[in-house]
């Protein structure tokens, strides 16, 4: 298959992950940058990079790469790509845009003359127009612009990646599933001891922990990617890519979440429920003070509360209890915290062995490791034991560039990294590959479940056609309104001049 440009983006902080990734996938051309990385590869590989990828937030490909010191300018760039190769007057299209530029002030405006060159052009040649649909359309373009230089690109993901489908309830603001994959293969687990989260929340962290050690893509819970759209969607491709159970493994240890809330608890076990994970997965309600030594080898990752979007009643208190308890019952293990106030970091009292930044949101957080030993710290170092490793050496040498890409601009965060905190959607429970489905076979059919993949397939195609359908209806219905509207207006009758015309409107919805 021919090779093209493609962009996985990302948060900031995930970047290197990311790479490693793709390199695992077998993309060529890697190159690094601010929050995406770019690589090249085949129709296959741009399957794979939305189906298996866990730290990347969406894939795009690049149709055209410009530059623009005008709006008109944009307009005239977008408007030479021959459009009718790539969406039909029958489809809807949305697109969204992302600018870090001087002369572009307002990315709302950027999208709108992208959208003007597109409709143009189809008017021009066809004498019809496609729709524009921001929810679910058909062809979603993605314009990014930094000072002067734009890429316009499609957009293969559809709804962002974060968005597993396992998820059915959420806690007070969740932790978002890409950083979760993100944070815990940067502490290098892959499942060979145990997995322990003592605040658990709605259960994030443990469920990508669990898909991780067992090797799962995490896109066997999508319905959909915008790629499955388009018009050189390959479908036995695709089949065959999902069917693809090559790379899942089994898992000897076990993961335990807990949190002192009962509510979350409850929360967290319906998405581990979801997601079919119980045999891997034990959820209890426990205040973490009460925690100890854990009779195996494990790994602790937490994110407790910042005192930002939730808070806690001694919030200095909890956090010097978490360095108690990871001091006298965790030794001989590992703890990753992941916090934001550096107040809080000095009340854990452990010298933490690595550092590294990441962004939560719009929060500068950082991700800290802490080794807990039964003897003393200048002992371990004293015998010459190598208390890093390599893979964290890397991660130390990249706190610098961190620091220098950073950018705070307010207005100009990717539409991830807002939605990050915004994650309320209920997502569809049906597993769809049979390999996996297999071992969760007897719940699945106690609770009812479609077993043929591809017919929860078509019946989700079935239902987006027929909305297709009512919104082109309701398109018609509205420009009749409108059209009504503006002639009574002409012969004074409008809404403020006659209650009938005004009922029959009202009424109308």
């Amino acid at each position: 298959m021919q090779e093209f440009e493609l962009i996985a983006k990302t948060f900031q902080g995930l970047e290197n992950v990311l790479a490693t990734e793709l390199i695992d996938l077998g993309a060529n051309n890697i190159k690094i940058g601010r929050r995406m990385v770019s690589f090249t590869g085949d129709l296959e590989l741009m399957y794979r990079a939305n189906f298996e990828l866990r730290t990347a937030i969406r894939v795009l490909k690049p149709l055209k790469h410009f530059q623009a010191r005008t709006a008109d300018e944009v307009y005239d760039a977008v408007k030479q790509i021959d459009w009718q190769e790539i969406l039909t007057v029958d489809q809807t299209f949305a697109v969204d845009s992302v600018v870090f530029s001087n002369e572009f002030r307002h990315s709302k405006f950027v999208a709108y003359k992208v959208k003007d060159a597109i409709v143009d052009q189809f008017r021009e040649r066809t004498g019809n127009r496609p729709n524009i649909r921001i929810i679910n359309p058909d062809i979603k373009l993605n314009i990014h612009i930094a000072e002067y230089d734009c890429t316009l690109s499609l957009d293969s993901s559809g709804e962002s990646l974060h968005r597993r489908g396992y998820r059915q309830e959420q806690v007070e603001a969740p932790l978002n599933e890409v950083l979760a994959a993100g944070i815990i293969m940067m502490t290098g687990w892959k499942g060979e001891t145990d997995f322990i989260d003592p605040m658990c929340g709605s259960g994030t962290l443990p469920i990508e922990a669990a898909l991780i050690a067992r090797g799962i893509s995490p896109g066997v819970f999508r319905r959909e990617y915008a790629f499955e759209k388009w018009a050189d969607f390959d479908q036995e491709l695709f089949d065959r890519i999902y069917d693809d159970d090559s790379k899942e493994k089994p898992f000897d240890h076990h993961i335990y979440g807990y949190d002192i809330n009962r509510n979350a608890v409850d929360i967290a076990s319906r998405n581990v429920k979801a997601a079919g994970l119980g045999k891997d997965i034990t959820l209890e309600q426990r205040d973490f003070k009460d925690f100890t030594q854990p009779a195996n080898k494990s790994i602790m990752v937490m994110n407790p509360p910042y005192g930002e979007r939730i808070s806690s009643p001694d919030l200095l208190g909890l956090y010097k209890m978490i360095g108690e308890r990871l001091k006298h019952q965790f030794q001989e293990n590992d703890a990753w915290v992941l916090s934001y106030r550096e107040e809080c970091f000095d009340q854990i009292g452990l010298k933490p062995s690595l550092r590294v930044p990441l962004f939560n949101g719009s929060l500068e957080c950082e991700l800290r490791k802490y080794q807990t030993y039964s003897g003393k710290f200048s002992d371990m170092r004293a015998q010459g034991i190598d208390i890093k490793t390599a893979q964290e050496r890397r991660m130390m040498a990249e706190k610098k560039r961190f620091k220098q890409n950073r950018d705070f601009r307010k207005g100009l965060d990717e539409e991830e990294d807002r939605t990050s905190h915004h994650m309320g959607q209920k997502y569809g429970k049906t597993d769809r590959r049979e390999g996996y489905r297999s071992d969760r076979r007897n719940y699945h059919d106690e609770e009812g479940f479609r077993s043929d993949r591809r017919q929860d397939r078509r019946e989700y195609d079935r239902k987006s056609q027929d909305r297709r359908e009512y919104d082109r209806r309701s398109q018609g219905r509205w420009d009749d309104r409108a059209l009504e509207k503006a002639r009574a207006k002409a012969n004074g009758k409008g809404r403020r001049n006659n209650n009938s015309y005004n009922n029959r409107f009202d009424n109308e919805d």
